[in-house]
């Protein structure tokens, strides 16, 4: 078994401390008003790396976002290596991020800290965003679980189709996730999420990749005791009587298979509201931000029903149950990013559109919280001639959802699509004035 560092075990220890006491994250008073929409852009770590290395690189890029129209900036500030930009008493500081730059990246300044200085300067809001569950890289080898500090059994376990059991650091994944149902990993990241919020004056917390990584995982012992807790009996036949495999791969869905749909997307939706009483004791008027994609029947597997428990959509589809149903987590949440990571624009009735991805959206969460339309850049280019370029899908996000949020900074940049983003926005504020 791998051991823990005594910073580690510190912060366990003061992680058992009783989680205090809930309160409400309902985000009905936070709604922008209609000519003043929440305009987000996101930074992630990786993309942004050596284009943010320097603090006269970050002004000019925050200053030419005021400029556009972003009055709210997502900061990726624990990627998925487990490491962080910001200064933690207990992770280390990231200061390499493979396929980015060869050479370690030493900075002498408060990368986070900077962000906010410069963001409240210019009178913009700043989300931190910290990827919860993943904890190093298998593709590059890298990360926390490959540097003794996270304990084995910590890990997901793979039920992979070839029917064997797998360890994720074995993987070519994008990330390691640690297992979401295990109490010692929840103590230890609400703990995390607290020191971040506590320590600097942020005005959100995004909860990325607080999820499961996939169908395959975790299949581990604990989980598997876990499961047959929450059904109320043995299983025979583990883990086909949740699911097994073909010979050429396929799942093969087994007898239990909907109750463990549900009973993952509880573990989840449980964690979530833990998260964000923590938040919320801590510095309650910091929102806290869930981004997911809108096909949520898909992401089933990831236990991320983010809709309203209000909402019987999951009773349309053949795993859907009245347990899954109350497994939706919008009330433990202020602001729900809708990931329309999708070409066409324009259909209402095309469930390959984001205006049908909008208006799905909105009607599952049932205003339990505020909802912002998500986009990825590079899915809009900055031909006119286009109909679904991003002046028509910016434009479409603040119709539907009255705020924007793009993916991302690198993109938006290196396609010079900061002027289409523009006139969504000057157009909009001023049909709505």
């Amino acid at each position: 078994m791998i051991k823990l560092r005594s910073s580690l075990i510190t912060l366990l220890a003061a992680a058992a401390a009783p989680v205090l006491l809930s309160i409400s994250s309902c985000s009905a008073n936070n709604t922008e008003s209609a000519d003043e929409p929440e305009v987000y852009v996101s930074c992630a770590a990786d993309a942004n790396f050596i284009r943010f290395s320097d603090r006269d690189s970050i002004t000019w890029y925050l200053e030419k976002c005021h400029e556009t129209g972003f009055n709210h900036i997502v900061l990726d500030v624990k990627p998925n290596y487990g490491k962080v930009l910001y200064r933690s008493d207990y992770l280390p500081y990231l200061d390499y991020i493979e396929g980015v730059t060869p050479e370690p990246l030493n900075r002498d300044w408060d990368y986070l800290q900077y962000f906010v200085d410069e963001c409240h300067r210019l009178g913009m809001r700043i989300t931190a965003s910290f990827s919860v569950m993943p904890c190093g890289s298998p593709y590059w080898q890298r990360g926390m679980c490959f540097q003794d500090t996270i304990y084995d059994k910590w890990l997901c376990t793979e039920y992979k189709p070839d029917g064997t059991f797998g360890d994720m650091r074995d993987t070519r994944k994008a990330a390691a996730f640690l297992n979401p149902a295990r109490p010692e990993v929840q103590e230890y990241e609400l703990k995390l999420i607290d020191e971040l919020v506590n320590k600097y004056d942020i005005d959100g917390f995004s909860l990325d990749y607080c999820r499961y990584p996939d169908a395959e995982s975790d299949f581990s012992d604990f989980s598997r005791n876990e499961f047959e807790k929450y059904i109320g009996k043995k299983l025979e036949n583990w883990p086909g009587d949740v699911m097994s495999y073909d010979a050429e791969g396929n799942r093969v869905e087994g007898p239990y298979i909907n109750q463990w749909w549900a009973w993952r997307a509880q573990v989840i939706s449980d964690f979530i509201k833990k998260a964000a009483d923590t938040i919320h004791a801590a510095k309650p008027d910091v929102d806290v931000e869930y981004w997911a994609a809108t096909w949520i029947h898909a992401i089933r597997f990831n236990g991320q029903n983010w809709a309203s428990p209000k909402s019987s959509w999951a009773m349309a589809y053949d795993f859907g149950t009245p347990e899954y149903q109350a497994a939706g987590f919008a009330p433990h949440i202020d602001v729900f990013a809708a990931g329309a990571y999708l070409e066409r624009v324009h259909g209402a009735d095309d469930n390959e559109s984001i205006e049908y991805a909008y208006n799905r959206a909105d009607t599952l969460l049932h205003g339990d919280c505020k909802l912002v339309g998500s986009l990825y850049a590079v899915n809009h280019d900055n031909n006119p001639d286009n109909p679904d370029n991003m002046y028509e899908a910016a434009s479409m996000s603040l119709q539907k959802t009255g705020n924007l949020r793009i993916f991302d900074i690198s993109q938006i940049h290196d396609r010079n699509l900061w002027g289409s983003i523009k006139k969504a926005l000057d157009d909009y504020k001023t049909a709505n004035k």
